[in-house]
């Protein structure tokens, strides 16, 4: 399993992202339902961790890297910040978080993450479901693999690549992998 791997089309609307992080699971649990520390890869927002809860999200993608390049101009809208809005689906503490991702106008779709020990390492699968068409696919690819890999650096103690530049070369990248041909 190699952390640098891309995200895997595992159905027509499913895409299945592996990395094998250093532990322990306790640690790793933390980084996707604390606040602090998951605004560290994704962003902060205060979450219940039982099945149900609403929370927010508080996207500020230029700050989770030291460099902070702003995006082309197709993303520029998100380069200030932005809360999207979760509801916990699924929390089984420290193996299991599922949540929804979307609604407005935006369609729902939901994000499962699994975690398991692999001697003094965590094996973490983010499952991102529902997802409503290519382009959707190509763009929840891209930023999932970004924020992953954001996630690395940070349990490493690594300077992570610049948010942007990374999301944007990844996005054209799963664009060729993941596009069903035309015809």
């Amino acid at each position: 399993m190699s952390n640098t791997g891309y995200g895997e089309k595992i159905a027509e609307e499913s895409i299945r992202f592996e990395r094998l992080l250093p532990g322990p699971i306790e640690r790793v649990w933390a980084f996707l339902t604390e606040s602090d520390k998951r605004g560290q890869w994704l962003a902060p927002g205060a979450m219940q961790t039982r099945a149900g809860s609403a929370f927010a999200l508080h996207f500020h993608n230029s700050q989770l890297t030291p460099d902070k390049t702003p995006p082309r101009e197709r993303f520029r809208r998100y380069d200030g910040g932005f809360t999207t809005q979760h509801q916990v689906l699924r929390c089984e503490p420290p193996h299991v978080l599922a949540w929804t991702w979307g609604g407005g106008k935006e369609a729902l779709s939901e994000v499962t993450f699994e975690l398991s020990e692999i001697g003094d390492q965590v094996r973490l699968v983010v499952t991102h479901r529902r997802l409503a068409d290519d382009d959707t696919m190509v763009n929840v690819a891209s930023g999932w693999h970004t924020h992953l890999s954001v996630l690395e650096g940070v349990l490493l103690g690594h300077a992570p690549a610049p948010f942007w530049p990374t999301f944007e070369r990844l996005e054209e990248e799963y664009r060729c992998h993941i596009m069903s041909p035309r015809s």
